[in-house]
């Protein structure tokens, strides 16, 4: 029986059906009363039959007063554009619900897409300890695995932020000011505008940790992701422009406020670290953040390059490592559905 596995989150929405996968982007809280007849256009995409099995972290979007009513909505949503199809929704207990279950016990199923893909990211290393890094495009997921299980401090995102496993930056969506509060223009140490001018996208673009995409003007001006835009982009972080600002400059700044990130990546690794005393064996590399994952071993925890690496990216190719937890879903709920 054919499995369909739809990650709802805040600002995209993911879905494969472990042949193919889709990611497109959706800002949630801005227009949350689309969401269902988004999520029928995408499944159109699939085949017609067959449960499909959910994770979300759109329940944060602050369109919902409540996580609770957050959870509600997206559930009710999903029933809408499933055609009467079996819903099963993916909770951190590792098990599906149903769609009443989830709506009963909201806590379990909020913000549960990074539980789906480590429990199944687990197969690769049933026996051993293992470390999940997770880079997406607004968050980074650090998650521990024994014997093929999660073996995480936290479950809920406030206790996953409080133990250094969730850490709210990402290769894409993150503002800059979010990033680093000052960096070094002709040596003064200069503060960013607290304003999202750029992203951690054009930081990418800058550093060629991304191809360039003119299509796509899901950027924080709206205008195309390549180089050119994203100078200027990043110029006006510090209330300039490319006339003020040289490009060698602006690529200057863009591999300090990267060097940043990758600071705020190595503390919490570190305390994941040192919270776990796991004897690890194996890595694990997911998300359209995979190249910063490595510059972090690289440049903070070279030790951990010794150990067997396992990239999503290369196992799965980029559209499903995109989509890693929507795929995920699908193999797991062709286990247990």
């Amino acid at each position: 029986m054919s499995v369909v596995g739809i990650d709802i989150g805040g600002a995209n929405l993911k879905v494969s059906d472990g042949s193919k996968s889709i990611s497109k982007p959706f800002p949630l809280w801005q227009q949350p009363e689309e969401l269902a007849a988004e999520l029928t256009l995408l499944l159109s995409e699939f085949h017609p039959y067959g449960p499909i099995a959910v994770t979300m972290t759109g329940e944060l979007a602050d369109c919902f007063s409540t996580r609770a009513e957050g959870v509600r909505f997206i559930v009710e949503a999903i029933q809408k554009a499933s055609s009467n199809r079996k819903i099963a929704i993916w909770q951190t207990g590792g098990e599906f619900f149903s769609p009443d279950e989830a709506i009963e016990i909201p806590e379990l199923v909020a913000a549960s897409n990074w539980h789906a893909l480590a429990t199944w990211a687990g197969r690769a290393c049933p026996t051993g300890s293992a470390l999940l890094i997770d880079i997406g495009s607004t968050t980074s997921d650090l998650v521990p695995i024994d014997h093929g299980v999660p073996v995480t401090t936290g479950l809920t995102d406030l206790e996953r932020l409080q133990s250094g496993e969730l850490v709210y930056t990402g290769v894409r969506r993150t503002p800059l000011f979010a990033v680093s509060q000052t960096v070094k223009i002709r040596n003064v140490e200069t503060p960013l505008a607290a304003e999202v001018f750029a992203t951690m996208l054009d930081v990418a673009l800058l550093l060629g940790d991304r191809s360039e995409e003119p299509h796509n003007t899901d950027t924080a001006n709206g205008k195309p992701a390549i180089v050119l835009e994203a100078r200027n982009r990043i110029a006006r972080c510090f209330c300039s422009d490319c006339d003020q600002l040289s490009e060698s400059e602006i690529d200057d700044v863009a591999q300090q406020i990267q060097n940043h990130q990758l600071q705020t990546l190595s503390q919490a690794l570190g305390k994941v670290l040192s919270t776990q005393s796991l004897d690890l064996s194996t890595v694990l590399l997911s998300g359209e953040g995979e190249s910063l994952a490595l510059k972090l071993l690289e440049k903070h925890f070279p030790s951990l390059l010794q150990l067997e690496k396992l990239s999503m990216t290369q196992m799965l190719g980029p559209d499903h490592s995109e989509s890693a937890c929507a795929f995920a879903l699908v193999k797991l709920g062709g286990e247990r559905l």
